[in-house]
């Protein structure tokens, strides 16, 4: 991007996303002030909790875009917690769009989820951005929540609104399953997929972050809505083999057949363990790639700078 193109406040940017997606904005020239809990530097400003009544005046003073991060993040055991995924995800989220929209910003980046429109896609099709949704739990509810309300903000003033649905997410520092993968991956413990025979979409957290910085740039729709993932998509095992290749270790995959495996996942505690691990989630990103944009990394090396921490 040429000349500064301004200010943009990030939230959850201590997050795993937000410290990959952090310098990624400062090399793209922008100037990146960061809404922490507890500010970390001296381009921080203090946000003590994001809800329906958080003051964003002083944090929005001066900024030309919005990149939102933060989120209550999916809980196995807080399928209950309707009222906190509300308070935080829906008119958090909200709150922060109408106050952006307020201060005359023009660009406002919503990370959403793939689990909008459902956790699998056995049966049928990839997922694409023109599906009926079909959220599943709290989390998928609250993300889907989001987007309806931010799709009203956007009609109703100048704020151009972008919404991503990645699925999972990998990079070095990434927790839940891919963090349990990687541990796998490097000291060699067995896992029993060889059977498991699906189709899988993943994102590295640098195409994510090179997707954000692109719209960021360019995007000019009231409200648009993306379907983003690497360019391969691979099965369950596969991934785990291209991960163990990139931790420079051999995959250890036992052959335990599905009808074994299945009520395994089921009875493990969580309940998208069966889909996640089983299932397929195949995606349609060639919405995204009518944009111009291409994936800067291959899943290859995505999963290599994952396993080393570093771009080297």
């Amino acid at each position: 991007m040429s000349g500064d193109p301004g200010t943009v406040l990030l939230t959850g940017g201590s997050g795993f996303i937000g410290r990959h997606v952090t310098p990624a904005l400062a090399a793209a020239g922008w100037k990146v002030r960061r809404a922490l809990r507890r500010p970390q530097g001296r381009d921080d400003i203090p946000i003590d909790t994001i809800g329906p009544h958080t003051d964003w005046r002083q944090a929005l003073a001066g900024v030309d875009a919005v990149v939102h991060l933060a989120a209550r993040v999916h809980h196995p055991h807080e399928e209950h917690a309707i009222e906190l995924y509300r308070d935080i995800n829906v008119d958090g989220t909200l709150q922060l769009a109408r106050s952006a929209a307020a201060a005359g910003v023009r660009r406002f980046i919503f990370v959403s989820t793939i689990l909008v429109n459902g956790r699998s896609t056995d049966g049928r099709g990839p997922f694409d951005e023109g599906d009926v949704l079909t959220p599943r739990g709290v989390y998928g509810h609250s993300k889907a929540a989001a987007e309806a309300g931010l799709k009203a903000v956007s009609e109703s003033g100048p704020l151009r609104v972008t919404v991503i649905r990645p699925p999972l997410v990998y990079g070095a520092g990434a927790k839940g399953n891919f963090r349990l993968l990687a541990l796998a991956a490097r000291h060699g413990i067995p896992l029993p997929f060889a059977s498991i025979r699906n189709r899988r979409a993943f994102l590295s957290v640098e195409n994510l972050a090179s997707f954000m910085v692109d719209r960021l740039e360019r995007a000019d729709a009231p409200f648009e809505v993306f379907v983003v993932a690497d360019k391969e998509q691979v099965s369950t095992p596969e991934f785990f083999r291209r991960l163990a290749k990139a931790a420079g270790r051999k995959p250890r995959l036992l052959p335990l057949p599905l009808p074994i495996l299945g009520p395994l996942l089921r009875v493990s505690g969580r309940v998208e363990a069966h889909d996640s691990v089983i299932g397929s989630l195949e995606l349609d990103t060639s919405r995204a790639a009518s944009t111009g944009w291409r994936p800067p990394l291959s899943l290859d090396e995505g999963l290599r700078r994952a396993m080393t921490g570093g771009a080297g």
